[in-house]
């Protein structure tokens, strides 16, 4: 049993401290003070430096690139917290790494998914908040409350004023028609998939068309781009069927350095992303980063009052 209307607190590890700034800006409280350092050995350092005993803890902490030191900072600050007498500790994940690795598509691999979510339920993790799963069911993988948030309402609020003429939303993969069909309605638009053909971890290849894009602007949608494999094979095909111009629009934007020069290259006129994690620019091609400090901010009040986090769970054509 929680204590009632314990004093909220937000602390950031070292993965996105801009976001946790503006998730603080938005909610009214200042981000909390905490030491982060690495030993000479790489092993990482936490100290709290405000007293937290019977608080409601936030930490803020995307798994990111550098994915696995970003992951046990997120661990040890939660260890830290558990064990300087915290009421309750809620891991604000908006990025959650290893969510692709989420069944065995082969044998003899790992759950990855399900081991993180057992190391943060072991480390004295509450409650998780996290936004745009790669696959829904990793909330399934918890036996803590796990609260999932969505960008949409923030993508669409900037794609509205960009898509004026017929518009297509294209799923680049079957994986994500759910998606497509919820950004389609919320744009009246209709809908598209592309059906792919993975090479390897890095290669994709984009093997047809299920739909019309001919004279048609497009809105790609995906999850994460990280090698943008995905996304630019689909706009090429899609341009090849006669689309006009093409817009991706991405939760997670996590480019490795094969990305650059394929987006450089690319059919695409601009992608769309959320600063869930920070995002490296590519000279010569337009990427636009919307924040998504107001979706988490306001996550983290209802959560800290009680209150319902259903409504910000929509991904209807009712999002705002």
């Amino acid at each position: 049993m929680f204590a009632l209307q314990p004093e909220l607190k937000v602390f950031s590890g070292s993965a996105n401290p801009e976001l946790a700034r503006r998730i603080c800006e938005v909610i009214g409280v200042p981000l909390g003070a905490a030491t982060l350092s690495s030993f000479p050995d790489g092993e990482t350092y936490v100290r709290f430096e405000e007293n937290i005993r019977g608080r409601d803890v936030f930490i803020v902490q995307p798994t990111s690139p550098p994915t696995n030191e970003h992951l046990m900072e997120l661990l040890i600050m939660v260890d830290a917290a558990r064990r300087a007498s915290a009421d309750r500790i809620t891991a604000v994940i908006p990025f959650f790494g290893y969510a692709r690795q989420d069944r065995k598509d082969k044998p003899r691999v790992p759950i990855t998914a399900k081991l993180v979510a057992n190391l943060l339920t072991a480390a004295g993790v509450s409650r998780v908040l996290t936004m745009d799963l790669h696959a829904q069911q990793v909330q399934g993988f918890f036996d803590i409350p796990v609260d999932h948030l969505y960008s949409l309402p923030v993508l669409i609020r900037y794609v509205r004023e960009k898509l004026k003429r017929k518009t297509v939303v294209v799923s680049p993969d079957v994986g994500g028609l759910k998606m497509a069909s919820a950004y389609a309605q919320a744009l009246g638009a209709s809908l598209a998939i592309v059906a792919k053909q993975r090479k390897s971890a890095t290669e994709t290849e984009a093997l047809y068309l299920i739909g019309e894009v001919q004279d048609c602007d497009v809105f790609l949608v995906d999850d994460l781009t990280e090698t943008a494999g995905t996304l630019t094979s689909a706009a090429s095909l899609l341009k090849k069927n006669g689309a006009l111009d093409i817009y991706a629009g991405v939760a997670h934007t996590v480019l490795a350095g094969v990305a650059v020069e394929r987006l450089q290259k690319s059919e695409i006129k601009e992608l769309v992303t959320t600063n869930s994690t920070p995002v490296r620019t590519v000279e010569g091609f337009t990427i636009t980063v919307l924040c998504v400090s107001e979706l988490l901010g306001e996550g983290i009040k209802r959560i800290h009052k009680d209150e319902s986090v259903s409504s910000l769970f929509k991904i209807d054509g009712g999002a705002q």
